[in-house]
């Protein structure tokens, strides 16, 4: 068993940065691909990022590279997601997640394991 919990959620002001942590507890990292997912009002959950732990190869979606990086440390077991050029698209809730996943499937939220409870970015235009 795996428990996330993100935190670094807020109110932003466009252009602003914000960092996201996920800290995971019960069983580490290592043997997951880690990823951070967000869902706005009335849409779908998309993918934003994610991390093979093995190797660290990371992979973003089209709408954040070049804004958005993922990282980790592995001594304090988490997983961060630095946010710059923030744009009011941007506001949603945004969950991280794990699980034994496919390089291939990474971006489908379906097939994550674990799921944290999810932390509000709200980015004012």
């Amino acid at each position: 068993q795996v428990q996330l919990v993100e935190s670094g959620g807020g109110l932003v002001q466009a252009g602003g940065s914000l960092r996201l942590a996920c800290a995971a507890s019960g069983r580490t990292f290592s043997w997951y691909t880690t990823g951070w997912f967000r869902q706005a009002p009335g849409k779908e959950r998309e993918f934003v990022a994610g991390l093979i732990w093995t190797g660290g190869t990371t992979y973003y979606a089209d709408s954040v590279k070049g804004r958005f990086t993922i990282s980790r440390d592995n001594a304090k077991n988490t997983v961060y997601l630095q946010m710059n050029s923030l744009k009011s698209e941007d506001t949603a809730v945004y969950y991280c997640a794990t699980g034994s996943v496919a390089v291939s499937r990474l971006v489908l939220a379906s097939e994550y394991d674990y799921w944290g409870q999810g932390t509000q970015v709200t980015v004012s235009s």
